[in-house]
């Protein structure tokens, strides 16, 4: 078990290996858990300059993350090549082409600006580029997305689009995403969200309407997750829209607004739409988490208890018995393998949370939990929203407010939903990471390479689950690690079956005879980076 006194202790030791000042501010982003206190943590704020962080860009978070997932739209980068290349293929959001539609995730399509077009504007190339990509595939939408350049010469894309889709017949979606405009992927999700509005939700109508008709939000089928997820909820009863965006096509984003609730899955990256749209068509939302057993059958049952139908909440029982006699026994085996080992996790969004449940059903225990671009709610919970004092960094941002639409008569009036929650529904509210966090354990936000070192050399975790970034560092220092962003091309690890595959390549990770053959630093007499550090600080 974690001793607090001591995590607290030991928290405090490597802050104070910072310089004063730099120790002061990241002593703003780190929890050492303490259920007996109120606790605060501070997010979204810019990187202190010489640290290096796991961050990504604005750019990389609208298209690589929201947008990039939705199958039968063209994309078009416009900036310099290598910011089409950074998006193209790093993210495993899986896609089948639907009957007479289209597929175009394996395509990388940029405008490659060079020098002269810095210098003269890139414009015509934009134009060019669109009609060429037209030309080729025919598609009935083509995204375009801005990088830093095109931002700071300040060519038209709005203008641009608006000007092709009159030409061309299609429709063409600008996305003012430069990497500048936010301090993480984070305001890149925000843009999006606004762009999803602006120009898609709303603007197709659904055909034969059931009564448990759902959206699937912050789903991006990385290693078929969202395949993973999708017959346990048909099995059920309920009729998919659209997932957004994993799989995702824009004609089912453009009829979402039909849809009688919105599950939302991570948080952090498209919470904002859910908003606009409970707020424009009364679609209300729920946060659920099918990542893990427990996460997934609690996930059925209030989605069950919000639909409030005999004949479905029989179904969601059914299907959780039939999925826990499959995979529990089995799942059984790996937990008696695994119990009692650490674990850190340190994920971009709301992934750091999800597995929480996930590890500890296995019998491991989570002794760091962090996120590289989360928001305060996000660790907090939504009901410290109206406290978080908005930064100047945030302001370039348009956050969008809507009316509700007099033509839309919403499925449920505001009074039905109050009652809903009144009985327990969880509607359009989120706890956040920390209640869920065991006493000890730390919470991290943008943890910097340094703090990584010390948690690997100091707190000795048996896995460390991150991203691409550190994954192999962590190897290199004897700690096995997986990821959590792409799943080291494996998954899914979605619903029962994807907790059953995740349990199986944890195992793996951590029975591999290799590890015998990697001798950490601190084991061989050799110095890590902090170890020196802290030599020359003493």
């Amino acid at each position: 078990m974690l001793d607090t006194e001591k995590s607290s202790k030991c928290l405090d030791t490597m802050l104070s290996h910072y310089p004063e000042k730099v120790g002061k501010n990241r002593k703003e982003h780190l929890v050492a858990i303490d259920s007996c206190s109120e606790q605060h943590i501070e997010a979204n704020a810019k990187v202190i300059p010489g640290i290096l962080t796991n961050r990504g860009c604005a750019y990389a978070g609208c298209k690589g993350v929201v947008f990039g997932p939705v199958k039968d739209i063209l994309d078009i980068t416009h900036g310099p090549i290598g910011c089409s290349y950074f998006t193209w293929g790093t993210r495993r959001n899986w896609g089948k082409a639907e009957e007479d539609g289209d597929n175009y995730l394996n395509y990388c399509l940029s405008t490659d600006m060079q020098e002269q077009d810095i210098v003269f504007g890139g414009e015509k190339k934009l134009r060019e580029a669109i009609r060429e990509a037209y030309d080729i595939f025919k598609p009935e939408a083509i995204g375009v997305y801005s990088t830093c350049p095109v931002g700071l010469i300040g060519d038209d894309v709005k203008g641009i689009a608006r000007e092709m889709s009159e030409e061309l017949g299609i429709l063409v979606i600008p996305n003012r995403c430069e990497g500048y405009r936010g301090i993480s992927q984070s305001a890149g999700h925000h843009l999006a969200s606004n762009t999803l509005m602006e120009y898609l939700v709303g603007t197709e109508d659904l055909e034969d309407p059931t009564p448990f008709d759902i959206n699937v939000f912050g789903e991006y089928n990385i290693g078929g997750d969202y395949w993973g997820v999708k017959p346990l909820f048909e099995k059920i009863g309920y009729r998919i829209v659209t997932p957004f965006t994993g799989d995702a096509s824009f004609h089912g984003i453009a009829k979402a607004h039909k849809a009688k609730l919105s599950v939302l899955m991570c948080h952090r990256s498209i919470n904002y739409t859910n908003r606009m749209m409970e707020e424009k068509f009364g679609v209300p939302w729920m946060k659920i988490n099918y990542i893990g057993i427990d996460g997934t059958i609690e996930t059925l049952r209030n989605m069950a208890k919000f639909f409030d139908d005999p004949d479905l909440t029989a179904r969601t029982e059914e299907v959780i018995k039939e999925e826990l006699e499959r995979v529990m026994p089995e799942f059984g085996k790996y937990r008696k393998r695994l119990a009692g080992k650490k674990v850190v996790i340190y994920s971009g969004g709301s992934r750091s949370h999800h597995y929480i449940n996930l590890f500890e059903s296995l019998g491991m225990e989570v002794i760091v939990s962090g996120y590289q671009f989360a928001h305060r709610d996000d660790y907090e919970g939504r009901q410290i929203l109206p406290h978080i004092k908005k930064k100047a960094s945030s302001k370039i941002l348009e956050d969008v407010r809507y009316e509700q639409d007099p033509d839309i008569k919403p499925t449920y009036s505001k009074e039905e939903l109050e009652k809903m929650k009144a009985r327990g529904v969880p509607l359009m509210e989120y706890d956040g990471m920390l209640p869920e966090m065991k006493d000890g354990s730390w919470a991290i936000d943008d943890m910097s390479h340094y703090e990584t070192e010390y948690i690997l050399e100091k707190l000795k975790p048996d896995l460390y689950c991150s991203g691409i970034k550190d994954k192999y560092y962590s190897q290199k220092l004897g700690v096995p690690s997986r990821q959590i962003h792409s799943y080291d091309y494996s998954g899914p690890y979605s619903g029962f079956e994807g907790a059953l595959n995740f349990a199986r390549d944890v195992d793996m990770a951590l029975s591999s005879p290799t590890w015998k053959y990697v001798t950490p630093p601190w084991k061989s007499g050799s110095k890590t980076a902090f170890m020196e550090l802290s030599d020359r600080i003493a």
